[in-house]
């Protein structure tokens, strides 16, 4: 009786996860975290900047990490500016972003948010010497309540540089 009990768990455990594996139901997802596939429009491919959210849902608190490779940083920086559309409604914590240079936080001399022309301004107290890896992270976001797509554009300024902005790239988000 004893082995039957066993043999009929072992079944039953083999059947759980051969089910887990082919249909996916228990499988639990926190977020849209990673960049999707556009398939009309948006940004060229090599325009696409890498990013993670760690839950992603529409109306909740949110951590975005919105990288760039070392690959596209060609110049050093002395300045980002990051614009978002007009229908993303979401809240950004000024005191709550952070620059790492490959995963070491920098210091900031200001971090300035534009609501009204949709910008958001970050100053690292020393420019970025090129060819390095950043991330920069907003910790303390309210996502808009709306599902969507939202386009957030990279501009930087080099120290020494004509003061205009150069484009560096895009964050294609996904808000679900």
């Amino acid at each position: 009786m004893l082995f039957k009990k066993a043999t009929a768990r072992k079944y039953l455990s083999a059947i759980a996860i051969t089910a887990t594996l082919i249909t996916g139901l228990p499988t639990l997802t926190t977020a849209q975290g990673l960049p999707g596939l556009t398939l009309f429009g948006g940004p060229q491919r090599d325009n696409q900047l890498n990013y993670r959210l760690d839950y992603g849902d529409a109306g909740t608190w949110d951590r975005y990490r919105l990288r760039i490779p070392a690959k596209k940083v060609q110049t050093a920086i002395a300045q980002f500016a990051i614009d978002y559309p007009e229908h993303y409604e979401g809240k950004f914590d000024k005191d709550e972003i952070e620059v790492k240079v490959d995963g070491k936080s920098v210091p900031l001399s200001e971090v300035i948010w534009d609501q009204e022309n949709r910008l958001i301004e970050i100053y690292p107290e020393a420019p970025i010497p090129a060819g390095n890896k950043i991330e920069l992270v907003f910790s303390n976001v309210l996502n808009p309540s709306r599902r969507g797509m939202y386009y957030f554009n990279c501009r930087i300024i080099s120290p020494g540089d004509v003061p205009l902005l150069r484009y560096l790239g895009t964050w294609v988000l996904t808000i679900s």
